[in-house]
């Protein structure tokens, strides 16, 4: 086999080729910070993934397709980073402690909203969701200087509160966050809030009651986005 590194070389090149120049400008309208983009569409970029993650697996094998996904997700390219999470996103019930680890590492490399919510739900939630222990990790992240890793705290739990796990850990982590003043974790905040809310409103709603009179516009609005009209406007009451 070749090397890793010489097949993530390869989907590089790939995506150079098909790139597209007027749509990587419309792209960077979605982003506060510089994204470097080749303009692909989503759903090509899924068809291209699926298709490599098929004769790579076959050919090598699991362990040798999250190697490329690795070398993959080290640049800057968004469209590399996004391709890394598509190799490897239908493969998470096979992966244990070792790929929870090395995502977490990912998290240092994100450079957008993008690539870090492609990362932290499709990876590290649903990894966090199969088991739960790994949920105490999510209370290191909320207190890191870096904004990525304090979004991370939250989306990471999103899978999990869809089935109605963690509410505990949404509790603490929603007081833990609420001072936060950067609008990307506020938005992670209220993006679980509202998932817990449609999916849990007996618990979530007393919770977003609770903190009403303190919690940012942002993430409070977001949080009772799914909710009917008039559990909303209660909320939205200060």
């Amino acid at each position: 086999m070749k090397p890793p590194a010489y097949i993530a070389a390869h989907l590089r090149q790939v995506l150079i080729n098909g790139a597209s120049a007027p749509h990587s400008i419309e792209v960077q309208r979605f982003f506060k910070e510089e994204v470097q983009s080749r303009g692909w569409y989503t759903n090509e970029l899924r068809k291209l993934g699926k298709r490599f993650r098929r004769v790579i697996l076959n050919d090598a094998g699991l362990d040798y397709l999250v190697e490329v996904a690795d070398d993959l997700f080290q640049g800057e390219v968004l469209e590399e980073k996004t391709l890394a999470v598509i190799l490897l996103q239908d493969s998470v019930a096979e992966m244990g402690e070792r790929e929870f680890k090395l995502f977490e590492k990912w998290i240092s490399r994100v450079s957008s909203w993008a690539d870090h919510d492609a990362l932290v739900y499709y990876l590290l939630g649903k990894l966090i969701a199969a088991e739960p222990r790994r949920a105490g990790r999510v209370f290191v992240w909320a207190k890191s200087k870096n904004r990525w890793h304090r979004r991370a705290a939250a989306v990471a739990l999103i899978p999990g509160a869809r089935a109605k796990q963690f509410v505990p850990e949404m509790q603490r982590l929603t007081k833990q966050l609420l001072a936060d003043k950067d609008d990307m974790v506020q938005k992670g905040l209220g993006w679980l809030l509202r998932e817990a809310a449609k999916y849990n409103p007996k618990q979530t709603v007393p919770l977003l009651m609770s903190i009403r009179d303190r919690a940012p516009r942002l993430v409070l609005r977001t949080g009772c986005e799914k909710l009917d009209e008039k559990t909303r406007a209660r909320i939205l009451a200060r």
